[in-house]
């Protein structure tokens, strides 16, 4: 009897229950709409800051920044070679490795942060840059001009003027990253895929090998067992990495003991990059940080972000103020409208609930009834949204394909991170439409209330 009564009802009332359920499905649909866009932007803007810091980075420690004493100028690279004969064509090279930004922390650093509370992990690494300077500079030759000589005396030698002789140099810079090959769990490689042949390995330490970023080594065609020349010391290609997105923070990656003895930069790094036991610990790791190790800037993905201009951050502000209010709205509309098809449901079915009690149901065997035919309704209304994310899975993948990079606080950004993000909200978002879609569709509130 349960079932063939639930059957004919819901044969009867598919039209109103359609009605119901779509009414309040538009108004959840919408609010997840919304939602899932602000949502898509900000996973899109930590995928973007992702490729700065590393995958599991939560922040990073960097020397603070001082300005020159009185007296002091900027340190700037200095290259000496030696004039050369005007028939020596002989070229000369010479390389310049300078620590980046010219600031260096102190090694010990890196354990000074990995003992603050709710530091999980830290290690360092040492950013540095290479001048490759290579030419010829030959000498200029001074000829002796003949003196003229007047009426009555004798010429003689005038004076002398340089000939020949000049510089001709090709400089080339590249940037190049020390990597605690310890640890390679943090830090800006982790941001990368080794494409080609392998990363570094625990015990090379002081190994004279290198990892290159694949757009870097397809310029300068340097391949897996290649060598690559730094300062006279030759280092072997082992992996070409590419990055996940936007550019790579290096163009080589080198051992870090390697990179500081390069640099002249022993027991010296750049950054220390922390990640956190529970990330609703930031802030506070932060200021622990700053309080207790003097001299040292400390930056987390949020700061990142609010120097970050551009297309994304603009619709990620928008939609995450905009966005929230519009949600508010919408989700009251919702509401009210889900309020007033209750309402109208439960006035037109109040007849039928009457003359199923004058034929001996009782108020739960009404109630079963009516949660009947909200489950079914429920299930079809997952069925629907089951076929919706199927077509929308066919809408974003084409997105994916057609989408364009975007340029973001000077990065390339592949703006298929935007529709991802956006696509994850909408697809956790759906399940939501359905149950809301089965709730609609029962059509009369509580039940309980309805047979009283």
């Amino acid at each position: 009897m349960f079932f063939t009564y639930l059957r004919r009802e819901l044969r009867r009332r598919r039209k109103a229950a359609l009605v119901v359920a779509s009414g309040l499905a538009l108004g959840i649909a919408l609010v997840i709409v919304v939602n899932s866009v602000s949502s898509g932007m900000s996973r899109a803007q930590d995928k973007v800051l992702e490729s700065l810091y590393g995958l599991g980075t939560d922040m990073t420690v960097t020397k603070a920044a001082e300005p020159p004493g009185e007296g002091q100028t900027v340190r700037r690279p200095r290259f000496e070679f030696d004039a050369q004969d005007s028939d020596d064509d002989a070229e000369q090279s010479q390389d310049i490795v300078m620590v980046q930004g010219f600031e260096s922390l102190a090694a010990s650093t890196v354990s000074d942060v990995a003992g603050q509370d709710g530091v999980a992990d830290a290690v360092g690494g040492l950013s540095i840059r290479v001048m490759k300077v290579d030419g010829a500079f030959k000498r200029g030759e001074v000829q002796q001009a003949p003196r003229q000589g007047g009426p009555g005396g004798a010429g003689g030698e005038g004076g002398g003027e340089v000939r020949g002789g000049g510089a001709a140099f090709d400089v080339d810079s590249y940037s190049a990253y020390g990597t605690d090959v310890t640890k390679q769990d943090l830090g800006p490689l982790t941001s990368s895929k080794i494409t080609s042949g392998r990363t570094f390995a625990e015990n090379e330490t002081k190994a004279k090998v290198a990892v290159l970023d694949s757009a870097w080594a397809k310029e300068k065609e340097l391949a897996v067992g290649g060598t690559l020349t730094v300062s006279g010391t030759a280092y072997k290609v082992i992996g070409i990495a590419t990055a996940d997105s936007g550019d790579a923070t290096a163009d080589v990656y080198l051992p870090l003991a390697e990179a500081q003895t390069l640099a002249d930069a022993a027991d010296k790094v750049t950054t220390v990059y922390v990640k956190a036991t529970d990330s609703q610990r930031i802030d506070g790791i932060k200021q622990a940080i700053q309080k207790n190790i003097s001299g040292t800037t400390v930056t987390t993905s949020a700061d990142l972000a609010d120097t970050v201009s551009g297309s994304l951050s603009t619709a990620s502000d928008l939609a995450s103020g905009v966005g929230k209010w519009l949600s508010y709205l919408v989700l009251a509309a919702a509401f009210l409208v889900a309020g007033l098809l209750t309402s109208s449901a439960v006035s037109r079915r109040v007849r039928e609930f009457g003359t199923l009690k004058a034929l001996g149901w009782r108020s739960g065997r009404v109630t079963r009834q009516v949660a009947g035919e909200a489950l079914v309704n429920g299930l079809v209304g997952e069925v629907g949204g089951r076929g919706h994310r199927g077509a929308g899975d066919v809408l974003l993948d084409g997105l994916l394909d057609a989408v364009d990079p975007l340029r973001v606080g000077g990065l390339d950004v592949d703006g298929g991170h935007l529709v991802r993000g956006v696509g994850e909200g909408l697809r956790l978002g759906e399940r939501q439409v359905d149950v809301g879609r089965g709730v609609a569709a029962v059509g009369g509130g509580d039940p309980d209330d309805l047979v009283r």
